[in-house]
């Protein structure tokens, strides 16, 4: 993690500090885990790590520089983003995958838990959440962005998910 990640990170941590937090989730994947760690150790809670909030399996795309993507998989990846996301990516899963998986794992955490609940995972895992909660297929993920360091805030009430903050990056100013 760069300098400025780990500044953010910290600045994370820090917006939460005050937080009566019940429960912190994370992907297992270093740089969550370590901004999930930065929240915990100012609570008494041990982070809990949830295999299902890792990143989109990229399979093939795996390592691949911009330009080799362009020129070894420049077909697929202009019928991929033209999908509804269906679409595998080679040797990998499909936003719809990454939905389904992300979306199930987010609605049995919340089902556990009364009050503010961290979960610490990746941006497309993310913006398949977001879609989820407004009742938009996978590819609605086109029609949001987070920054690095966000926070979107999800409020679970009355079994009626609903978005309440999307990206906010007003604690890293």
């Amino acid at each position: 993690m760069s300098a400025k990640g780990k500044a953010q990170v910290n600045k994370l941590g820090k917006a939460f500090q005050s937080k009566e937090i019940s429960a912190i989730y994370s992907s297992p994947l270093k740089r969550a885990l370590d901004t999930a760690n930065a929240i915990a150790k100012y609570h008494k809670l041990s982070v809990q790590i949830v295999p299902e909030l890792r990143e989109l399996e990229v399979g093939d795309l795996e390592g691949l520089s911009v330009e080799n993507l362009t020129s070894d998989f420049s077909h697929f990846l202009v019928h991929w983003n033209k999908g509804e996301g269906s679409e595998k990516l080679p040797g990998g899963e499909s936003l719809a995958d990454l939905q389904k998986r992300s979306w199930a794992i987010v609605q049995q955490i919340a089902s556990k838990h009364k009050g503010t609940v961290i979960v610490v995972c990746h941006y497309f895992v993310i913006i398949t959440i977001i879609c989820s909660v407004l009742g938009l297929p996978p590819s609605g993920i086109k029609r949001f962005r987070v920054g690095v360091g966000s926070m979107t805030v999800l409020d679970f009430t009355d079994n009626l998910p609903r978005l309440k903050s999307l990206g906010d990056v007003c604690h890293l100013k």
